[in-house]
């Protein structure tokens, strides 16, 4: 269990990454999702030890992860939304060096655990080709398989599929989903559909406040009835944000559909949707633009 307790951050020229976090996340795969700048980022360095936050409390299975940085990092695995490596090196010797660094330095347990990793993420085929070769999807796995030294107990990965084609991020949730069912996965993104496949359990972070919280059925149960849809022509659109809490807006056939948040039909030719993980997004960033103050959605373990 990782609790996060009352935990704030901010930059040295004043900006207020985060403020006043709370989260108890269990073992499974949980999502951390909110729009660009959010304070996912900085949440994610803070719970990695690799930034000191300006206050609150962080423990892991009991550790003071910021009393006892270094026993948290013997059991973390970190995949950064920025992952770097030497390009020119083969996967099989970068991995192998990554694998000296964290501590592995009998060369047949390397050995194992190296190739043990390149077959689990499917890169066994392509160990001996340079890493500037990879593609997108492919380097991220690689992320992976070097986040996984050490059999570690908690993982976290920033914003993983970002760029990735539809393949390759299928492929890549899977193996996500294999790796969460035994450790701590937490997955901070942006994009709605990686925590719908992926997450029993997910909060929403904006403007670098926890505003929604729960399992992600239950949030979508609460919204249920509530979601209504219009097709529209593309010079109402303006008029109706004025007048209705429209929280998305998507075309089809070239013509804007809007989803209105409302306890009952706006008025004639709205017709009901079935709310899902999106809707609960759009609704909880529409309600916190609208009123300009976090609304929080907790909900029972």
């Amino acid at each position: 269990m990782l609790s996060i307790s009352r935990l704030s951050h901010t930059y040295p020229n004043g900006t207020r990454a985060l403020d006043d976090v709370t989260l108890e996340i269990p073992r499974g795969m949980f999502g951390l999702l909110g729009p660009n700048g959010a304070g996912k980022s900085s949440l994610m360095r803070c719970l990695a030890t690799l930034q000191i936050p300006t206050a609150g409390e962080i423990r892991f299975d009991g550790l003071d992860v910021l009393a006892e940085p270094q026993r948290l990092r013997a059991q973390l695995g970190y995949l950064p939304q920025d992952f770097g490596v030497y390009p020119r090196v083969s996967a099989y010797d970068m991995l192998d060096h990554l694998a000296v660094l964290k501590g592995v330095a009998a060369r047949g347990e390397r050995k194992d655990t190296v190739e043990s990793l390149l077959q689990q993420v499917n890169l066994w085929d392509v160990r001996k080709k340079a890493i500037a070769g990879f593609s997108g999807g492919m380097r991220q796995r690689f992320g992976i398989a070097q986040a996984l030294i050490g059999n570690p107990k908690l993982i976290i990965v920033d914003e993983p599929t970002a760029g990735l084609d539809p393949e390759e991020r299928n492929r890549f949730n899977n193996l996500l989903a294999e790796i969460g069912e035994n450790v701590v996965v937490i997955l901070s993104t942006h994009i709605v559909d990686d925590v719908t496949d992926l997450c029993s359990r997910m909060a929403i972070l904006v403007g670098g406040r926890i505003v929604s919280s729960g399992a992600p059925q239950a949030l979508i149960d609460q919204l249920q009835g509530k979601v209504w849809q219009r097709a529209i022509d593309k010079e109402q659109l303006a008029a109706y944000r004025e007048r209705m809490a429209v929280i998305a807006t998507r075309l089809r056939g070239g013509r804007p559909v809007i989803h209105v948040l409302a306890e009952q039909a706006p008025e004639a030719g709205f017709e009901p949707v079935e709310a899902g993980l999106e809707d609960v997004y759009f609704a909880t960033l529409h309600g916190q633009r609208s009123n300009g103050k976090t609304q929080h959605i907790k909900l029972a373990a």
